[in-house]
């Protein structure tokens, strides 16, 4: 199989980080406006899904197995044949180097044996038949090892042809395939859409303060913008493991892209984490007090939260600074800017030392008022 060169350039990792989120977010919310109650259709097999599985993973007959037919074991045949070749391709690509470095070698042995026989040397023409008919040997070898190699090359693109041609003709045939398993397992009238029941039918608590609704809502965007790069993350991998095992090409950014964007990703989301009441603590005794105990409690050891993000905040943003005056890239040959991901230090602080004082206003409020507000998390997700 030709081998892969692709790497992926610094404006498009950052632009994808940026609308992905934002379009999914669009088609995610229009989708919930035009069809509140998630009916959906009724229809068992999804054709634009279809396509979708045989663009990511038609090599591998994901979309026939999504159709539920036996073509699919035909891919799975294919591409097993494909990483089979492929590791006989990486074996002989060794045995055509090891080859040429032997021919190497003997060339150098033969020029420094006939340098000798020109000075007269003892045992020089000796030395330097030998050298030549041990360049007749690896000669020999080498031709072997290359006409090895491109037979396994040629096997390998013959079944990469193969799998290729295979998944023209299902995009073609896709549309009726798609409408033929719909014939086959069409719904009757009687089977009723699955409902996601709601987590409790008590009506949430507002928060008290506008300020607490106003960042509660800003880290739920930000909560939900980020969580979406999970989803670019499976596509990389997915690229990743593609180019590696199929193509004999690994990447030298993808493990570092994802790295360092699910680093961002940590620090972003610790104010929405904090909203939904979700960080690691030890409330054993916590969870049995009242709301008045349990909001003086929060008020004494919000001073060392504050303490945690403050400093979080202010070194994160020399960090910041420093690599932003730098223009700090990483070492490795992809050479990603780091200033960006470094910035995700300090507002990842800010956005929650901003859910902190949100929480110590609410704390306030239910220690005048215990049914002003409901703490442990419980927010009103509309907010």
């Amino acid at each position: 199989m030709p081998e892969l060169t692709f790497v992926l350039p610094h404006w498009l990792y950052w632009g994808g980080l940026v609308l992905f989120p934002l379009i999914a977010l669009l088609i995610f919310h229009h989708n919930n406006a035009s069809d509140p109650d998630n009916i959906g259709s009724k229809l068992p097999v999804s054709l634009s899904l279809a396509y979708i599985f045989l663009i990511l993973g038609g090599f591998l007959g994901i979309h026939r197995l999504y159709l539920r037919s036996i073509g699919a074991l035909l891919f799975v045949a294919l591409f097993v044949g494909i990483l089979v070749v492929n590791t006989d391709v990486r074996s002989t690509r060794d045995a055509v180097s090891g080859a040429n470095n032997a021919v190497h070698m003997v060339e150098s042995r033969i020029t420094r044996a006939q340098k000798s026989v020109k000075k007269g040397r003892r045992n020089a023409p000796t030395k330097l038949e030998k050298a030549r008919q041990r360049l007749i040997v690896v000669k020999a070898e080498q031709l072997s090892a290359q006409e090895s190699h491109r037979q396994s090359i040629t096997i390998a693109r013959i079944i990469g042809g193969m799998l290729v041609l295979l998944m023209l003709i299902d995009a073609l045939r896709l549309p009726k395939l798609v409408r033929a398993r719909n014939a086959i397992e069409a719904p009757s009238d009687d089977d009723a859409c699955f409902h996601c029941p709601l987590e409790s039918d008590a009506e949430p608590i507002p928060d008290p303060t506008a300020f607490g609704r106003a960042i509660s809502s800003i880290n739920g965007v930000v909560g939900e913008f980020v969580a979406y790069w999970s989803i670019i993350a499976v596509g990389v991998y997915y690229y990743e493991v593609v180019a590696r095992y199929v193509f004999n090409s690994p990447t030298n950014w993808a493990h570092e892209g994802m790295f360092l964007m699910f680093g961002m990703q940590y620090l972003l989301a610790g104010g929405f984490v904090l909203r939904e009441g979700n960080h690691v603590r030890v409330d054993v005794l916590y969870v049995h007090m009242p709301p008045r105990c349990k909001a003086i409690v929060d008020l004494l050891t919000s001073v060392f939260f504050f303490i945690f993000t403050i400093t979080l905040m202010c070194v994160g943003w020399t960090f910041f600074y420093d690599s932003f005056e730098v223009r700090e890239v990483s070492f490795s040959e992809w050479a990603i800017s780091y200033w960006p991901i470094k910035f995700s230090l300090p507002l990842g602080a800010l956005l929650l030392l901003l859910q902190g004082i949100a929480l110590v206003l609410k704390d306030i409020a239910v220690l005048m008022e215990p049914t002003s507000a409901q703490l442990n998390g419980s927010l009103d997700r509309g907010n």
